[in-house]
Order: structure tokens, then C-alpha cells, then sequence
């Protein structure tokens, strides 16, 4: 997936501020439908709305059938009752069932198409370039990505489509009742100072101020829900993750018996939520108060209204009830922006989060792109530091002017201080750390693995996990079962297709050994280990880099370690010592161990 939606080039707007917002939502829109799935979702949309359209016309055809109907229980004709209540209204119901069944079946149809397009090209955006950690490492004013990848992008196209239709139903409704409810309502005559006034079609009048005075009002009380819908999903999100990260880290919490401390966490965050949510509650509360009374008011309005001329015989019972169906009509057309408020309110919530971060993702890949700092170029046969500064994301040096070859074949002990910049370097020679000056050089096409401390572990099948980033069907049982023996984790060898969550159900120590497998299978041409066997006691770790030593032995090791038995396995040694100060750093000559 190669399409990009552009993030929008302004920040989100009030509800009030029309232009802006719907720029943002058109450049958020607008991408799918020029994609290569834009055929179908075009006919699909296409459908759905000749099926509203189709649905409207049986709003119309209803209205009629009411004044037929009532005018026959009026005059009590048998016939006419007859016909309209057995044959007719049936195939009405009929008609407007499978209208409105299948507009909604197709609408969810393209709901679910849209929102899988987006989430691919979200996952492109996001993951590309590494812009998900360029994310966590500045922050880029975003939170919870994941929220907005599950949630926002549930609600955008599921939202849109709801209130674009409807909207659309209304203008067509509108139209459609608009003369029906002007030459049932006939004209209205006001005395006024000695003469009288006509008002035609006096009934669409008094609709439209009705439902203006309504949808202005609406926005006037429901307006601080925006703000506090948008918090909401924020707070939520944030307590979700207190409770994920929680359960990812139960072990470590058991340990230190941190309970109390999470606890006290998880209540903060959850007075956020709640707080909001009585916010929520009164403004829902005001405006729920006067969008019911405005709907139930709507229902009585017409008739007394259109009494006057019931009772003087100008109409009869069918007209008038043909002129209250009518005027529900237009006025729920008229009205669409109180009926759809709250969910305006959720749909611009959603989007906004959306805006904000498309936003936060183009500002990541322009850094990744236009920066000056630390450069890595792909060229050569050895890896290179060139006049390297590394520097903590606040502009802190960690590693001041570094310089140093590593060769194919080379076997690296990296040592100092703790916090002198070690970790950091392999970010630098792995491409991803962005923060610094200078140049880095790897060979083209080198195929390279970076064991850390911690090893990643995804929740998947023991085979996946052992294989990891490569895919499973690469090797056979044979070869990950024999990785694992050598590693002294064979007894998980008949566990393969077992799906579990291994960063919690394996030790640290057998974590590592796992990560260790997954070199022997690899095989890379450079294998860069940061304290990859901390978690492990001495003679294992003398077993492992034996391992690597023997069956690996084309393959560079850069090694990152400060237990000094491990000096056996290397040729060479780099060490970082302070200089000049915190936070600056000088790089030794590399030196024979």
C-alpha cells in the first residue's frame, strides 16, 4: 500500500468553524476514493443512494396513502378502506422493507470497505520510516495511536456515511414534501392595522422558523460537548493503556509489591474519565432536555396549527393528517441538524484525533527526511562512524565526534559506563535513532540482526516467535527444533504450533536463549547484541557466543557487555569514557583485547 493521505494543513476547528474542518475531512476523505478500490466503493455508493432516494419516494407515497385513508374511515367507505388497507398499504410496507433494508446493508457494506482501506494505509503511514517510534521517542503532540488506528478509523467512515446520507435525505425529503405541505396549508390571512395580510403555504413558514430556531438553540447548548467528547476518548484511552501496561508488567508489579502505587495510578486516571464524563452528563442531560421537548412539541405543532382550517371544513380528517405527515416531514428535514447533533459531536471528536494524527505523522517522516543531523548511508563493505554525535532527544550529547571502522569478519567488544551512550550507538548504526550529527555507513545490501537485552516476543505460535522477523515457513521443524536444543531450550521443541503470550511465559533468561535461536537460524552477515545475555548465568553465556562462534563464524559480532569473561569471544575493543563534562563522550581507538 503506497497511498499517503495528506495530513491536513491546519488544526482542528471549533464546530462553528466550517471551512476548515471540512478541508480537513475532505483530505482525509478524498484519498479513498480515487484508490484502486474507488470503482466499487463509487457503485456502492452509488446504490445506496438511489436506495434512500427510493425510500424518500416511499415517505411520499405513505404521506398520500394517509389521506386517502383517513378520508375513507371519514366518509366510511368500505371500497376505498378496503383497497388501500389490504392491497395497497402491503405493498408499500413491502417495498420500503427491502429499500431500507438493503440501503443499510450496503452502507455497512462500504463501511467496513472504507475502514479497511484506511486502516492499510494508516498501518503504512505509521510503520514506515519507522515513524511509530520516532512517535514514542518525541511525542509529536499525539496519544494513543492505537485508539486512533482501532477506534477513530472505526468511527470516520461509519460516521460520515451516516451523516452524509442523512443529510442528503433530508435535502431530498425537504423538496419532496415542500410543495405538498404549501398546497395542503393553503394561504393564511392576519388582520393587521385595518388589513388583512396573506401568508401562502403558511405551514412551510412556520416549519422553517421552527426548525431554525431549534437548530440554533441545539448548537447554543450542546456546543461544550465537542471539547468534552474529544477529552473523553483521550482519558479513556489513557486508562486503557495504565490497565494494559499493568497486565504486560504483572510480573514486575508482584515483585516490588506495587499494588498500592498502581492502584493509586490507575484511580488517577480514571478521575480524569470520570470527571469528563460528568461534564459529558450535564451537557447531554441540557441538550437531551431540549432536543425531546423540540420532537415531542414537533408532533402537536402541526394540529394546532392547521385546526383553524380542519374545523372550518376547508379540510377534511385525511388532509389534515396528510398535512401533520407533511410537515413531520419537512420539519425533520429542516431539523437534521438537532437529530444529528450528537452524533456531529462524536464525529467530529474522531476526526479531529484523526487530524492531529495525520498531523503528528507528517511531522515525523518531514524530520526523518529533512533533517541535517545524523546521516545513514548504505554504502561500502565495512560500517563506519564518520564524525558521529549522538544526543539524547533533548539536544543533550551523549557521544561527541565519534570515528571507527568495523570490518566484515570483526568480532567487537563495545564497553563504559553505564549511560554513556552505548545502546544508543547501536540505535545510530541500526538506522533508527534519530538525534545527532554526522555520518553512518553500513554495507548495502547487509543482512543484519539486533539481539537486545529484552527481546521482542510477539504473541503468536512458538514457531513464529522462534523465527521471528523472518517468516515461520522458512524452516523446517527440523532446523527450529535443532535451534532450540542448542540454545538449551529443547523442550519446548514439541510446542511449535502453540500460540501463547512467550514474553510472559518465558523467563528473561529463556528469553534470551529464544532470541539467540533466532540468530543461529537467521544467520546474518553482522549480529549486534546488546547485553543479550544479562539474564543468563556465566557458563550459559559462555555457551551461547560459543554457539555463534561455531556455527556462525562468517558472521560480524558488534557485542555491547560489561562482564569481562566475554573479552574470549572478540577481537577488538571499543570503550566510551567520559569527557568533558555530562553528557559528552569520546570514543577510544579501537584496540586488540
Amino acid at each position: 500500500m503506497d497511498t499517503r493521505i495528506d495530513a491536513p494543513t491546519s488544526a482542528p476547528a471549533p464546530l462553528a468553524s466550517h471551512t476548515s474542518f471540512l478541508r480537513n475531512v475532505w483530505a482525509l476523505a478524498r484519498p479513498y476514493w480515487f484508490s484502486e478500490d474507488r470503482w466499487k466503493a463509487r457503485a456502492l455508493l452509488t446504490a445506496i443512494i438511489v436506495l434512500n432516494l427510493i425510500v424518500v419516494a416511499f415517505n411520499v407515497l405513505f404521506t398520500q396513502w394517509y389521506g386517502r385513508f383517513y378520508d375513507a374511515l371519514q366518509t366510511k367507505n368500505w371500497d376505498i378502506y378496503k383497497r388501500e388497507m389490504f392491497f395497497v398499504f402491503p405493498a408499500l410496507c413491502v417495498g420500503y422493507i427491502v429499500a431500507a433494508v438493503y440501503a443499510l446493508y450496503l452502507n455497512q457494506m462500504l463501511q467496513i470497505r472504507w475502514r479497511r482501506w484506511l486502516t492499510e494505509v494508516y498501518f503504512s503511514n505509521w510503520l514506515g520510516n519507522r515513524i511509530y517510534y520516532r512517535l514514542e521517542l518525541k511525542g509529536y503532540g499525539t496519544d494513543n495511536p492505537d485508539q486512533r488506528i482501532a477506534q477513530d478509523l472505526a468511527f470516520f467512515p461509519q460516521l460520515t456515511l451516516t451523516l452524509g446520507l442523512g443529510l442528503m435525505r433530508s435535502v431530498v425529503s425537504f423538496f419532496s414534501f415542500l410543495v405538498m405541505l404549501w398546497t395542503l396549508s393553503g394561504p393564511l390571512v392576519i388582520p393587521l392595522f385595518g388589513t388583512q395580510v396573506t401568508i401562502p403555504g403558511y405551514m412551510v413558514w412556520v416549519c422553517a422558523i421552527y426548525a431554525a430556531a431549534g437548530s440554533w438553540l441545539t448548537n447554543r447548548v450542546g456546543r461544550p460537548l465537542v471539547k468534552l467528547n474529544f477529552d473523553q476518548q483521550r482519558y479513556e484511552a489513557d486508562f486503557r493503556f495504565g490497565l494494559v501496561r499493568l497486565r504486560e508488567n504483572a510480573e514486575g508489579v508482584a515483585l516490588y509489591h506495587g499494588e498500592n502505587e498502581e492502584r493509586q495510578n490507575l484511580r488517577d486516571r480514571f478521575t480524569h474519565v470520570w470527571q469528563n464524563w460528568w461534564g459529558i452528563m450535564r451537557y447531554t442531560k441540557r441538550l437531551t432536555s431540549f432536543t425531546a421537548g423540540y420532537d415531542q412539541a414537533a408532533v402537536i405543532f402541526p394540529f394546532v396549527v392547521a385546526a383553524p382550517r380542519y374545523f372550518s371544513g376547508a379540510i377534511q380528517l385525511g388532509g389534515l393528517i396528510q398535512i401533520s405527515s407533511a410537515f413531520g416531514e419537512v420539519q425533520k428535514a429542516l431539523s437534521w441538524f438537532v437529530d444529528a447533533y450528537p452524533r456531529l459531536v462524536e464525529w467530529k471528536a474522531s476526526t479531529d484525533r484523526l487530524i492531529t494524527f495525520d498531523q503528528a505523522i507528517a511531522r515525523a517522516a518531514r524530520d526523518a527526511v529533512d533533517t541535517e543531523g545524523l546521516q545513514v548511508a548504505q554504502t561500502g563493505e565495512d560500517i563506519t562512524l564518520q564524525g558521529v554525535t549522538l544526543a539524547r532527544p533533548d539536544g543533550t550529547d551523549i557521544v561527541r565526534d565519534a570515528s571507527a571502522a568495523i570490518h566484515p569478519g570483526d568480532r567487537v567488544l563495545i564497553t563504559g559506563p553505564t549511560g554513556s551512550g552505548k545502546s544508543t550507538l547501536f540505535r545510530a548504526i541500526a538506522g533508527i535513532w534519530p538525534f545527532g550529527r554526522g555520518t553512518v555507513r553500513i554495507p548495502a545490501d547487509a543482512r543484519t540482526l539486533f539481539l537486545p537485552q529484552r527481546p521482542y516476543m510477539p504473541i503468536t505460535t512458538l514457531r513464529a516467535a522462534v523465527a521471528y522477523p523472518a517468516r515461520p515457513d522458512e524452516f523446517s521443524d527440523a532446523q527450529i527444533r535443532d535451534a532450540l536444543e542448542a540454545v538449551g531450550l529443547g523442550a519446548f521443541g514439541h510446542r511449535l504450533d502453540e500460540t501463547e503470550h512467550w514474553g510472559r511465559g518465558l523467563s528473561p533468561g529463556e528469553q534470551q536463549r529464544l532470541a539467540f535461536a533466532r540468530a543461529l537460524l537467521i544467520k546474518p552477515d553482522w549480529l549486534f547484541l546488546d547485553e543479550a545475555t544479562s539474564a543468563v548465568d556465566e557458563a550459559s553465556e559462555q555457551h551461547l557466543y560459543g554457539l555463534i562462534a561455531t556455527r556462525l563464524p562468517a558472521t560480524t559480532v558488534v557485542s555491547i557487555a560489561h562482564r569481562p569473561t566475554l573479552a574470549r569471544f572478540h577481537r577488538t575493543h571499543v570503550s566510551l569514557h567520559p569527557n568533558g563534562g555530562a553528557g559528552a563522550l569520546r570514543v577510544e581507538p579501537l584496540a586488540t583485547v
